[in-house]
């Protein structure tokens, strides 16, 4: 659809996305905004507080066109059985701005974020890295699953998370794919090649003080100042890569709290995914424990639908 009739805009859902985009063709398609665009040429997201939770926008131009998410975070629906995420993305034509489509904003928010996070291990974990361990049982840690699986040779998994329910029926999700899966706890990290954090958490998940020589963690659960999944302890051990130091020093509470108490300074911040992406080197040697601190960008989902819009 290139006209400006509404009613005849594209809508992708959860599954035609999973069908036209695949995991890897995402983290390719991230691969190539990372490297020939500027991440951080576009705005930072608004944040407007809402009776029952926040609703964020995400505007972002670029190649592929105008794009915007609309995302609602409401903490009390997984109570309800329901999602915490609710989004809607549109894009728009890079020339006449028509809509061009439509997509289900809590299915392109799970790949892009699982997919910045294959981006940032495909280059940052070690190449032998095998075992694997992801705290949260939800869509997230779900995506990241098939992330991981895409840029490593995965054969162990771990799920670490608070309902038991939830994470027995993921560790069945991946035994069915094929990996050695199993339920464990925060200790879990004393073994693992990658460590993903994909959770509403507000206090440390596991204490860095435990994490293996040469781990690679993607951090992706916490977007505000005041919240955080890992301790001041892994981001002082760690070699740490963000999207980009702007949205970072706005946003990332893994990093501006042991920034504010004095563990860490900004320099502590060894590049920036574009430079990595650009060929940066990040680690010194196979015991570096590298950190990716994501809180998720614009930018990305216009990569990602614009990788999209080419295949509808």
């Amino acid at each position: 659809m290139r006209g400006a009739d509404a009613e005849a805009v594209p809508f992708v859902d959860a599954d035609a996305l999973a069908r036209l985009l695949p995991m890897l063709e995402a983290i390719d398609a991230l691969e190539r905004a990372f490297r020939d665009w500027d991440p951080a040429a576009g705005p930072l997201r608004s944040h407007v507080s809402t009776p029952s939770g926040t609703l964020l926008l995400m505007p972002a131009v670029g190649e592929p066109g105008v794009g915007v998410k609309l995302v609602t975070l409401t903490d009390g629906n997984p109570d309800r059985g329901l999602p915490l995420i609710h989004a809607l993305y549109v894009l728009f034509d890079p020339t006449t701005q028509a809509p061009r489509l439509l997509v289900d904003g809590s299915a392109l928010t799970a790949l892009r974020t699982a997919a910045v996070s294959g981006l940032a291990t495909r280059h940052l974990a070690r190449e032998d890295a095998v075992r694997l361990v992801i705290f949260g049982a939800g869509v997230q840690a779900r995506a990241h699953l098939d992330a991981m699986a895409a840029v490593r040779k995965v054969s162990d998994v771990v799920i670490v998370g608070r309902s038991p329910s939830r994470v027995n029926q993921l560790v069945d999700v991946a035994a069915s794919l094929g990996f050695a899966a199993t339920v464990g706890g925060p200790d879990a990290v004393n073994d693992a090649d990658i460590v993903c954090t994909c959770t509403t958490a507000t206090e440390p998940l596991f204490e860095g003080s435990s994490l293996a020589a040469g781990a690679h963690i993607n951090a992706v659960g916490a977007y505000q100042p005041q919240t955080r999944e890992i301790d001041n302890i892994t981001v002082e051990r760690a070699r740490v890569v963000v999207e980009t130091r702007e949205v970072a020093m706005e946003e990332a509470g893994d990093l501006l709290i042991p920034i504010g108490e004095g563990t860490v300074d900004a320099e502590h911040i060894v590049a920036d995914l574009r430079q990595v992406v650009q060929g940066a080197t990040v680690r010194s040697g196979e015991r570096d424990i590298t950190l990716f601190e994501s809180v998720g960008m614009a930018f990305e989902d216009l990569a990602v639908a614009g990788a999209l819009a080419a295949r509808t």
